[in-house]
């Protein structure tokens, strides 16, 4: 979407943005690329991504609060766009408008919006509060913009430093280490144990190199294809809930997301049940999604929220007592809101940590690899000298 439309630079048109030139460091392309990586990338031109919907909602929200009516809005930000398909998800909307239709309805009818956004709408349509509602839907979509954006900036360099010693390793093993293999034929002698081992691996990665090139990119395009098949997300989901250094992330990811939906839902003055049914249709992480179904089943046969919580182990302890004691004084929106902040605190952290390991740790590795292989080749040529000595 266009740049956020501000209502003081519509009254005074004549002003220009300053832009500041980045100086090529390593920060600077660490954060091209993580900025990038970050864009939600779909096939097939979706109209509306998370970026897209953060701007809409608050650019909304924002020409509401300053005194436009809705068709104006809408207008005015369909107005904005440059890009095709935007600007028609946008004039679907202002048309729907336009002949009297909600824009609850609007979006309901559109394929790009989930029900948890036109139900939440629709209440802050009933409740007069759609401004309100509005705003929140432009934070809840900058969370998790930001989420992704920290598990994106604490993985971009490790995994660029792991692709450069993947490709290193392969050239030594595909070129430097035959060089040295047929400089041994020559020798006639018995090699050292370590030098056997690194040739033996050198011929297998040879003679299986293009198959596992190929096995790799079998495995890429089956992963794309089945990437929204129920089967794939539930298995994907419960292999990721048990990766030592994932998993925890993971959890935070997504238990921050629900105490951010559960605290947007409730100030819209939405019912438990129906709030936990919608939070389970955005969460998009099986285990959770298994845990609010059995709750939303508790709820109805009247157990209190927090002791359903304390029976599904993706809980923490201290996030059902925030609950418990958001629920004795019927201020659970206000803890869920503090549940959120928490957790998004925590993954922000958590992932800094993750990217200071693992830099090291892929270097260190990479150091010791390539020591091992140029230890294993020069080490015949120790013992034939040590030999004639």
């Amino acid at each position: 979407m266009s740049d956020r439309i501000d209502i003081k630079a519509l009254q005074q048109p004549g002003n220009k943005e300053q832009t500041s030139l980045s100086t090529e460091d390593r920060k600077s392309l660490m954060k091209r690329i993580e900025e990038l990586l970050s864009k939600d990338i779909s096939l097939f031109g979706s109209p509306f991504s998370d970026k897209l919907k953060e701007s809409f909602y608050l650019e909304l929200g924002s020409l509401m609060e300053a005194g436009l009516d809705i068709r104006s809005a809408l207008q005015l930000i369909r107005d904005e766009q440059t890009k095709k398909t935007p600007k028609a998800t946008l004039t679907e909307l202002l048309d729907k408008v336009v002949s009297g239709t909600t824009l609850s309805v609007a979006l309901k009818e559109n394929k790009n919006f989930t029900a948890y956004e036109y139900f939440t709408v629709e209440i802050g349509e009933e409740t007069g509060k759609l401004v309100a509602v509005l705003q929140q839907l432009s934070v809840y979509y900058k969370s998790k913009i930001k989420q992704r954006r920290q598990i994106v900036s604490a993985l971009t360099y490790p995994l660029i430093v792991l692709s450069v010693a993947f490709v290193s390793v392969s050239f030594m093993m595909n070129y430097v280490v035959p060089m040295f293999a047929d400089v041994f034929k020559r020798f006639g002698s018995d090699l050292p144990y370590l030098t056997q081992v690194v040739l033996d691996i050198s011929k297998f990665v040879q003679a299986w190199a293009g198959r596992i090139v190929i096995i790799v990119a079998l495995l890429i395009v089956f992963m794309v294809a089945n990437r929204k098949k129920p089967w794939y997300q539930k298995n994907k989901d419960l292999l990721l809930q048990k990766l030592p250094l994932v998993k925890n992330i993971a959890s935070k990811i997504y238990l921050s997301r629900f105490a951010s939906t559960m605290q947007l839902l409730l100030s819209a003055k939405v019912p438990l049940v129906q709030g936990l049914s919608l939070s389970k249709q955005v969460m998009g992480f099986y285990p959770l999604e298994r845990a609010l179904s059995q709750m939303e089943a508790d709820i109805l046969k009247g157990m209190p929220l927090h002791q359903s919580m304390a029976a599904q182990k993706i809980f923490p302890p201290k996030m059902v007592a925030l609950v418990k004691v958001g629920e004795e004084v019927n201020q659970l929106e206000l803890f869920f809101k503090t549940l959120s902040d928490r957790y998004s605190e925590e993954l922000d952290y958590q992932t800094t940590q993750l990217s200071k390991f693992i830099e090291p740790a892929i270097i260190v590795i990479l150091g010791f690899v390539v020591g091992i292989v140029l230890i294993a080749m020069y080490l015949p040529m120790f013992n034939m000298g040590n030999t004639i000595g």
